[in-house]
């Protein structure tokens, strides 16, 4: 199958309120291209050297996501352009985000990250560090990034239950804090769920989806 194909199926699969994000990580362009032709705009990198060579050469209409763990010495190669941060797990990481898209004149689109999984290599915040975080003094104070929803990543196993409970859980933290909307604080978007697990992500209740494998073939 090709990338085109690979894309149209997935897409109609797809319920219309979520956004699928194209993992094209260690991917060439042609191969990013090959999606952009076939109509898809939302492309999610891990390395943002990566990112940022691909955004040089690539059309200006293309939305970029970082989906790795982010660096904080790294935010300001990409603060210019970059459309969404997936993996926001500290204070300390929203604090320089904030700051170089200050110097961009922009507001940068942050998930933050909620651990949910069993294994102990996950990034991510609890529950209470998240409550902790968007009641700080430091969080109201920061006009240049908004968290616009969470992202969790599933444990690596083939137990379907386990996996479920761990999406139930993260939706559960969604509806929890949603109502608590501030300025730079206003969720709208649920991330989880990838290759192997996003449709059953979808069922509970994920809008944004982040492919590749099925995309693009096995890296």
């Amino acid at each position: 199958m090709s990338i085109q194909s690979n894309l149209q199926h997935i897409k109609s699969t797809l319920p219309s309120n979520v956004t699928l994000v194209a993992v094209s990580k260690t991917k060439p362009v042609s191969d990013l291209m090959e999606a952009y032709e076939a109509g898809q705009r939302i492309f999610g990198e891990n390395k943002i050297q990566e990112m940022t060579e691909k955004w040089e050469l690539m059309p200006k209409d293309i939305q970029w996501h970082m989906i790795g763990h982010v660096q904080t010495n790294k935010v300001k190669y990409m603060a210019e352009y970059v459309n969404l941060i997936h993996g926001v797990d500290s204070l300390k990481l929203l604090q320089e985000i904030d700051k170089q898209a200050q110097k961009h004149n922009r507001v940068i689109d942050c998930l933050l990250q909620i651990y949910i999984a069993e294994e102990e290599t996950k990034f991510g915040l609890d529950e209470n560090e998240l409550q902790e975080l968007i009641s700080s003094e430091a969080f109201k104070q920061m006009k240049n990034i908004k968290v616009i929803g969470l992202m969790g990543m599933a444990t690596f196993t083939d137990n379907q239950d386990q996996i479920k409970k761990e999406f139930t859980h993260l939706k559960a933290i969604f509806e929890k804090v949603k109502p608590l909307s501030t300025f730079n604080f206003q969720l709208s978007t649920l991330s989880m769920g990838m290759s192997g697990d996003y449709h059953l992500a979808i069922a509970c209740g994920s809008t944004m989806v982040r492919i590749g494998s099925s995309i693009f073939g096995i890296r």
